[in-house]
């Protein structure tokens, strides 16, 4: 782990669980797997509170226990998995885009509290839809819980690993820590719930006593029955996510590059393959043009033969995102998925070369990837640029690791007359250099919006109570001129502070979101080529 990742870590899991979680999970990331009191001695806490810390990070995902040979439970933190939290608002949105808003709340409550069952879920989402309808209107829980069916359907949401039951309970003693497995057949099946009821409002204006009596006796009543999916826990398959994150990225290049229609091809050829190919797989599975033609939107009426001419287009574009596999169904076509990402990365650290160091730069950066190696003399010659300015554009890209130099030498002795100079550019080490700025950049920004936000602390309190008063007083029925009163709380210089912060904090918040999508890039472009 780079101190950057590190960095970025320690910063997610302060401002989402706490200080205490932070502490626990920064010094595990640094030090690896620990046990119990090896980490209570080392950070100075208690044992109560690193169980508890260590509990939350469990609870979330974001840490694994293995039991070692000599019975001591060891306990490791994701890295990996704790910088995902900085992706949960892009996760939410698209449960929204897919499932509209029963989607989005199963899938934020899900990464709010990181397992749950299903029954919790739709209960709790039922309820959250409710207080936002109006009066008299309720959610039933079967429409929650089928929106949640689809999401399984789908494998955006999975049952989390279990421990196996022991078939007859034996005399031998129990391990400190249960081995947890994934029941890989049942990961997607939902239980059979015969779920009946309606969301509830939190406030109800008769009967107030009646209700909180209810309330008081219903567990005792509930607890006695244990409902039937006790025990099968739920959580957000983010990997499935990353996949649909990945095919909406490949489908907006092949739009911007191509057309519509082609666009809406290669997305039909995604979702045939959303569940048969795995999300590391470097190509999909082959599919035939006839197969395409059948599953092709049917707003599209377009025929056979210009379908043909389109996914021959495809084939035969230099960047190769589609390949012909076979002539078999009208012709077998394949998603280069490994050859699409590097693409994108290639295009977006030309573009990051440009932005940094102008278009001259850039030039030789593509040159260098087309040529693969080059003299400093064939550069300023291939690039039509004056020999001076050359080697300075050369050492600027060559000093900030963007380019690299390889010295190839005719005799022993390595003298430079007797050496070839070699530039050529390493897409994997660049693209990894990239990502540890983009690390480095959303902590900045993280640390730039916990500054703001302090420093402007005591108007930010004095304007919710404010909104807080207006909202009771307008729920009374008050007059008018008495809200106008309470408005004018707020000064005009501190209304206009008030908007510059705003502004300036939903600025960040959208850097952050961008700075996160060209990470999502890097980090399947450096992950596929490592595997490919």
């Amino acid at each position: 782990m780079t101190q950057a990742e590190i960095k970025l870590s320690s910063l997610l899991l302060c401002e989402h669980f706490g200080e205490i979680v932070e502490k626990i999970g920064t010094h595990l990331i640094r030090t690896g797997s620990q046990p119990l009191r090896m980490i209570s001695h080392d950070t100075g806490m208690s044992l109560d509170q690193v169980r508890k810390a260590l509990c939350v990070l469990i609870q979330h995902n974001l840490m694994t226990y293995q039991l070692q040979k000599r019975g001591l439970v060891e306990y490791e933190a994701q890295c990996g998995r704790v910088l995902r939290i900085l992706r949960y608002p892009r996760y939410i949105y698209t449960a929204k885009t897919l499932y509209s808003d029963t989607g989005e709340l199963i899938v934020e409550e899900l990464l709010l509290n990181g397992k749950m069952t299903m029954s919790a879920v739709v209960k709790k989402v039922a309820d959250r839809l409710t207080e936002t309808m109006e009066d008299g209107k309720t959610m039933d829980y079967s429409e929650v819980s089928n929106t949640f069916v689809r999401l399984a359907d789908t494998h955006f949401v999975q049952r989390c690993p279990s421990a196996p039951e022991s078939p007859e309970p034996s005399e031998t003693p129990l391990p400190p820590a249960p081995t947890l497995v994934f029941n890989e057949k049942e990961m997607y099946t939902v239980p059979r719930l015969n779920l009946i009821g309606k969301g509830k409002r939190r406030h109800s204006d008769d009967d107030d006593d009646c209700e909180h009596k209810a309330k008081r006796q219903k567990p005792n009543t509930e607890s006695k029955e244990p409902l039937p999916d006790d025990g099968i826990y739920w959580q957000v398959n983010i990997d499935r996510f990353h996949q649909h994150f990945r095919d909406q990225v490949i489908v907006s290049a092949v739009a911007n590059r191509m057309d519509q229609t082609s666009s809406e091809i290669v997305r039909t050829m995604l979702r045939m393959s959303e569940v048969t190919t795995s999300s590391n797989a470097p190509y999909t599975q082959p599919l035939s043009s006839n197969e395409i033609f059948r599953s092709l939107p049917a707003g599209y009426n377009i025929s056979k033969q210009i379908l043909d001419q389109y996914l021959t287009l495809l084939a035969d574009d230099p960047l190769e995102f589609v390949g012909k596999s076979g002539e078999s169904g009208g012709g077998m076509y394949v998603i280069n998925l490994h050859k699409a990402l590097a693409s994108l990365a290639t295009a977006t650290l030309e573009s990051i070369v440009q932005e940094r160091f102008g278009s001259r730069c850039a030039r030789i950066f593509r040159l260098l990837l087309k040529k693969k190696h080059l003299e400093q003399k064939q550069i300023e010659d291939f690039a039509m640029i004056p020999a001076k300015e050359a080697k300075e554009m050369m050492y600027k890209m060559l000093s900030s690791s963007v380019v690299t130099l390889q010295e190839i030498p005719k005799t022993p002795d390595h003298a430079p007359s007797r050496t070839f100079y070699l530039y050529s550019v390493n897409m994997l080490s660049s693209a990894r250099l990239l990502l540890h700025r983009c690390y480095k950049s959303v902590a900045n920004l993280i640390e730039r919006r916990l500054h703001e936000t302090k420093e402007n602390r005591r108007l930010l309190e004095k304007s919710q109570r404010v909104e807080a008063i207006l909202a009771s007083m307008q729920a009374t029925g008050t007059e008018e001129a008495q809200l106008q009163e309470i408005e004018e709380m707020i000064t005009a210089p501190e209304r206009q502070q008030l908007e510059s912060l705003k502004h300036n904090v939903n600025k960040i918040d959208a850097s952050e979101n961008q700075v996160d999508e060209t990470i999502f890039l890097l980090e399947l472009y450096i992950n596929s080529t490592v595997k490919h």
